[in-house]
């Protein structure tokens, strides 16, 4: 099983470029769709606390994935099969890239990549919003978000900050009026 689990997110880590957002539609295939290693609901779940933990979303949300499944040893495994692919990947350009940094062609394809790096994320984003049932206040609360952050220049600590503070004073006025 930790030689699946280490060989399931080395792929994911190996085959996805773009980094976290984007391999979060890969991730979920394999291990919702696929392996059925965790349920939808967990996945989600499992990202919120990927994005609100230091660290890069993909290799937040292996761990998790990886403590579900087998403990500590899980834990390290999936880790361990994120990142190796881009560490070897990494260190093979940093090797050669020097040589070949104003070639043309290397330019080209890194300005072609680009474009599939935000489909990617816009997939993911598209599909976490299919799959997270969100209602039209949750949708409204986001639109404004995003507004805020693009358009006025808010920083998302605030939000972050002005959404935790609302929710619990929104969950414990709930609570106080049922009882």
């Amino acid at each position: 099983m930790l030689f699946n689990m280490f060989s399931t997110f080395f792929k994911v880590g190996a085959f996805t470029i773009g980094g976290g957002y984007a391999m979060i539609p890969i991730i979920q295939r394999e291990i919702v769709d696929k392996k059925k290693w965790i349920e939808e609901e967990e996945f989600l779940d499992a990202i919120a606390i990927s994005q609100g933990s230091p660290g890069p979303v993909a290799v937040n949300l292996s761990i998790l994935v990886g403590y579900k499944l087998k403990g500590l040893k899980g834990a390290l495994t999936c880790c361990l099969g994120t990142i190796l692919p881009s560490f070897l990947i990494i260190l093979l350009i940093a090797t050669v890239f020097s040589q070949f940094r104003n070639n043309p062609i290397i330019e080209k394809v890194f300005l072609g990549i680009r474009p599939a790096v935000v489909a990617l994320i816009a997939s993911a984003v598209y599909q976490l919003t299919k799959r997270s049932k969100l209602g039209y206040n949750k949708l409204l609360i986001s639109l404004v978000s995003m507004a805020a952050i693009v358009f006025f220049g808010i920083s998302p600590i605030y939000l972050i900050l002005i959404g935790g503070i609302g929710s619990i004073l929104y969950f414990k006025g709930k609570r106080d009026r049922e009882v």
